[in-house]
């Protein structure tokens, strides 16, 4: 089997398998990209808004929190066909950009600030990405 059938093959195995494990939807908040031609807008006094991005299938897991640290911790782990078709979309150049330039993410109707982003790796092809974020 060629290398680029295997990577097609690993991530349908991993779509799948988020899936199955009853995988949710996950709303990544992004700044709004337009600003309306407004005077007020040029001026910082209007809100830009922000950008709903839905990603699915997409796990959530409780992580263990220190007694000094933020609220509630949690794992995420996001599918890499679904990054990557939202990396294409908004045109940024990979899905580490991608999360860096989000503003947090809602999950289960609380807003979490994303700590960091880890992709995982299977013959060279990234097929899963693994989201820290707190509260």
């Amino acid at each position: 089997m060629s290398s680029g059938l295997s990577g097609i093959a690993v991530l349908r195995a991993a779509q799948a398998m988020l899936q199955a494990l009853g995988g949710a939807t996950v709303t990544v908040l992004f700044p709004q990209v337009q600003m309306p031609n407004d005077p007020a807008a040029q001026l910082g006094l209007l809100d830009p808004g922000v950008e709903q991005v839905e990603f699915y299938p997409v796990i959530g897991r409780n992580l263990a929190t220190p007694n000094t640290g933020p609220r509630r911790r949690m794992e995420f782990l996001f599918s890499a066909t679904a990054v990557a078709q939202v990396v294409v979309d908004r045109n940024v150049a990979s899905a580490e950009a991608l999360f860096q330039g989000s503003l947090g993410l809602l999950f289960q109707g609380e807003l979490f600030h994303i700590e960091s982003l880890t992709p995982e790796y299977f013959g060279g092809n990234a097929y899963m990405y693994r989201v820290l974020a707190v509260e």
